[in-house]
């Protein structure tokens, strides 16, 4: 699944939607490292705030945790 940046949709959702999709499909197992903010800028194409508004969406939602000095992991 990619982002469509010329979509409706704010593409900080849309990539949310990507991460959150892989999570419930076991793609991103629980206790799995999400990929760094500079890697989903890379691969989904966005801008460093977008990807972190991105994982905040999925952090409020409880899906990531993160643990400072080390990442962003699945709970």
């Amino acid at each position: 699944m990619t982002v469509d940046h010329d979509a409706a949709e704010y593409v900080y959702k849309q990539l949310a939607a990507v991460l959150r999709d892989q999570i419930r499909s076991g793609k991103l197992p629980a206790g799995s490292k999400i990929p760094s903010l500079t890697a989903l800028c890379d691969e989904y194409e966005v801008a460093p705030m977008t990807a972190q508004h991105a994982v905040g969406m999925l952090k409020d939602e409880g899906l990531v945790i993160t643990k400072p000095g080390r990442g962003t992991f699945v709970a």
